[in-house]
């Protein structure tokens, strides 16, 4: 590890990529992520990679379909509604099984919103980010630390399962700067190794199955429906598999806040704060929104629990959805919310909490 580096999130997110063996990217401006294109366009070429601006958010997603076939590491990143018109291509790489990193960094809605920070695409990258019904694995940093070491991790975990993963943050986040201690960078030979060590990559017009673009774990005639139960097979391994996230302050909790990403890092210190005051309140924190952490909600003593309040950047609420389907009424559920480019403040968690917590 290297010595702490002042940065911006997405500043963390773009330098983490490269030392994680990234070496294509495309991308169209928008805000409030231009500083990982701007950051990219300087460094890729540093270390042999190749930048494009594309003339659109649809065809750099198109360009980064065409990168990871090649099985070259790559990326692309975009906020909120270009990623909406990134989806059909997100949606043709995991028809293929191509790994690939997208980075969200949200912008308030509704639709096309503002340009300042949200977490309204949550249902979209969780649930349905293009057609087709697939799903990605969902990274959901609250930290810049943790913004460059899923980044990093993100790159694996793509090509571990041959599928594109998404990291998921906020205009926030993207913005703030925090000190991050960058991992060490993969070397040319690693990533020449990596590269060379996909055996599924088109080799030209030879007559054979290898023309064909498609990642591991696609096979040749493999009917749509056989495609969709290997699919489903490896979601439901990802339930086993893959799920991560943090308790704070929960041994003895009777209250619990939930959140992820930048809503929940606020949370946590209404947590320590209330702590101080004598309330039993703990905090759930997904680091990965996809797959859902289910078993962390599951596991509390619900009909004793005085209940439950989940805070996110987003009016009507997303992921307390999910919290909901959960705990299917068996204990009480509550929101602060905060939306359109607005931060959810301390305060406001705070006054939530100490709401529901008396109201027992």
């Amino acid at each position: 590890m290297e010595k702490r580096i002042l940065m911006k999130g997405n500043e963390a997110i773009a330098e983490a990529a490269i030392r994680a063996g990234c070496r294509f990217y495309a991308g169209y401006p928008i805000t409030p992520q231009n500083d990982i294109p701007e950051y990219l366009s300087r460094r890729m070429p540093q270390v042999g990679g190749v930048f494009l601006q594309g003339e659109s958010e649809v065809a750099s997603a198109n360009m980064l379909y065409g990168a990871a076939a090649s099985g070259t590491r790559s990326m692309t990143t975009s906020a909120s509604c270009g990623m909406s018109l990134m989806s059909e291509a997100i949606s043709w790489m995991a028809l293929s099984r191509l790994p690939a990193v997208i980075s969200n960094v949200q912008r308030g809605g509704p639709g096309i919103g503002s340009i300042q920070p949200s977490q309204q695409d949550y249902t979209q990258a969780t649930k349905a980010h293009g057609n087709g019904g697939f799903q990605m694995l969902v990274l959901a940093p609250s930290s810049l630390q943790e913004a460059a070491e899923m980044t990093y991790e993100a790159f694996d975990l793509a090509e571990k399962y041959s599928f594109p993963v998404m990291i998921m943050m906020d205009g926030f986040s993207g913005s703030m700067m925090e000190p991050v201690t960058m991992m060490e960078a993969k070397s040319e030979e690693e990533v020449a190794a990596i590269k060379a060590s996909k055996d599924w990559v088109p080799r030209g017009n030879d007559g054979t199955f290898m023309n064909r673009i498609g990642g591991r774990g696609r096979g040749r005639g493999s009917t749509l429906e056989e495609r969709n139960l290997e699919d489903a097979n490896m979601y439901e391994e990802w339930k086993r598999t893959e799920v991560k996230w943090e308790e704070y302050q929960m041994e003895d909790a009777e209250m619990v806040i939930s959140g992820y990403g930048i809503a929940a890092r606020i949370a946590k210190s209404v947590v320590s704060k209330m702590r101080k005051e004598g309330y039993k309140v703990g905090l759930i924190r997904p680091i990965r929104i996809n797959p859902f952490p289910a078993q962390a909600y599951e596991k509390l003593d619900l009909p004793n629990l005085r209940g439950i309040l989940c805070t996110e950047l987003s009016i009507p609420a997303q992921f307390a959805v999910d919290v909901r389907n959960t705990v299917h009424g068996r204990t009480r559920i509550e929101t602060a919310l905060s939306s359109g480019g607005n931060i959810i403040t301390a305060d406001a968690i705070y006054e939530a909490a100490c709401k529901l917590y008396g109201d027992k």
